[in-house]
């Protein structure tokens, strides 16, 4: 997941992440923000603000690397962002993505892809 441009529009998608993580579903969040409020950062297994791996966003490898510390190959993750251009790298490195422009839109396609059940 993404944060700016994504998780702090409102509630409903940090609640898809409650979801999901409430579903046995490891979650990480990837942003350019150089720190997020405490009550999101908490529900995300992998943290990664900015250049703190050595490499940042659209780059496929900091998906690879966030794969990695989850223990999921690229191919086993779903990564939501509101930038096309970072979807991009997310699909060269392999990872499924979902390019965020709708709440209602991003919560349906993450409920299909990781099988959860509509909220």
């Amino acid at each position: 997941m993404d944060y700016a441009g994504v998780l702090d529009r409102g509630p409903d998608l940090l609640d898809l992440v409650r979801r999901a993580r409430a579903a046995g579903v490891s979650t990480a969040l990837v942003t350019d923000a150089p720190a997020v409020p405490d009550d999101c950062a908490e529900l995300f297994d992998v943290l990664v603000l900015g250049p703190a791996i050595g490499v940042r966003k659209p780059d496929p490898e900091v998906y690879r690397r966030v794969a990695a510390m989850l223990g999921r190959a690229p191919g086993e993750c779903v990564v939501v962002d509101d930038s096309a251009r970072n979807i991009r790298g997310a699909r060269t490195a392999g990872a499924v993505g979902v390019h965020h422009q709708r709440d209602s839109s991003t919560i349906t396609d993450v409920e299909i892809l990781l099988d959860l059940p509509a909220a």
